[in-house]
């Protein structure tokens, strides 16, 4: 009986953890992550009231040259109108350790919005670019290595 129980509450809290989440994509980069080559995201906004939390999902191997990584983010709205952010954010700690979760390859959830209210519905499409460069280099890195999926989340707050 008891077993049970315990089962049960186990079961309960990880079907839990996940209610938030409304959208969960990654995509594959298998030749790294090439310049000025968006990756998109569409989600399906039915939601106008609620706020959500928006998030970028990032895995790595050690074969990430950098300790940190700058992004340009796009978000479309249904009505065409588009907001542009530049990020930037840390990914290992000054002694080289990475920030990420887990063995070889290092899971990160990035905050990218914190709070959004979907206006209207309809489709939004989120696009993420890296916009790494090398030190003292103007011009951008063009095949970025390391980086093996790139992930959008959405989490209802």
């Amino acid at each position: 009986m008891n077993k049970f129980v315990l089962f049960s509450a186990i079961a309960f809290l990880l079907v839990s953890c996940g209610e938030n989440v409304l959208y969960s994509e990654y995509q594959t980069l298998p030749q790294g992550w090439q310049a000025h080559k968006p990756i998109a995201f569409r989600y399906e906004a039915t939601d106008t009231l609620h706020k959500h939390d928006l998030f970028v999902m990032l895995r790595n191997n050690n074969d990430y040259p950098y300790s940190n990584i700058f992004l340009i983010t796009k978000m479309e709205f249904p009505n065409n109108q588009v907001v542009v952010d530049t990020l930037e954010y840390e990914m290992a700690t000054t002694e080289g350790r990475w920030l990420g979760e887990g063995g070889t390859i290092k899971d990160s959830k990035l905050w990218y919005k914190e709070g959004v209210t979907f206006p209207t519905k309809g489709t939004y499409t989120f696009r993420i670019e890296q916009a790494d460069r090398s030190l003292g280099k103007e011009k951008g890195v063009e095949n970025l290595p390391g980086i093996t999926e790139v992930g959008f989340q959405i989490e209802r707050k």
